[in-house]
């Protein structure tokens, strides 16, 4: 897929041998296309994990994009994920759900936030937040732009509704 937004700049701070705050990376962090079929138009990459909360990679010269997550790739048990995602003019993410706390942040373009009520809240305005409490959601490019938003999961119990545990996946 043609990509219209170019890749986010990850610049990571850290330290050098002698103690003192350095740049220890500043690169471009290119985006992967979600082939999964009942996507259109999205892609993603990850900027950051971490393995625990509290995290040890402030002691570490691991790359932490770098570290595979299990499941539906979305969220690292007991640690974090920061991720970017890209949508298509007319692009969908269709139902789903993962045991996370999310942050997501709207940084270019607009988003429908579609939920299992079936209602649609428009995200609009750079810098919007939408924070998803294991939620069974949606998202839909209504365009005419690509849209972009950063998202930060957590690791959290999966949401329990009548009874049933909500578990990691698609919903279709």
């Amino acid at each position: 897929m043609l990509q219209a937004l170019p890749p986010p700049r990850r610049i990571v701070a850290g330290h050098d041998g002698e103690g003192k705050s350095v740049v220890l990376s500043d690169k471009h962090i290119q985006s992967k296309d979600v082939n999964d079929a009942p996507c259109r138009g999205l892609s993603d990459g990850a900027l950051w994990t971490t393995d625990a909360v509290p995290s040890k990679d402030t002691n570490s010269d691991y790359d932490g994009a770098s570290r595979p997550i299990d499941g539906c790739g979305l969220v690292l048990r007991n640690g974090t994920n920061f991720r970017f995602t890209d949508l298509a003019p007319g692009g969908y993410a269709p139902m789903h759900v993962t045991s996370s706390i999310d942050y997501n942040i709207l940084i270019t373009g607009k988003v429908v936030l579609i939920l299992e009520d079936g209602s649609e809240t428009l995200v609009e305005q750079p810098g919007a937040v939408v924070i998803m409490k294991g939620n069974v959601h949606a998202w839909r490019n209504p365009g005419p732009d690509w849209t972009r938003w950063m998202t930060v999961l957590v690791d959290a119990e999966p949401a329990v509704v009548n009874g049933e545990s909500l578990e990691d996946g698609w919903r279709m």
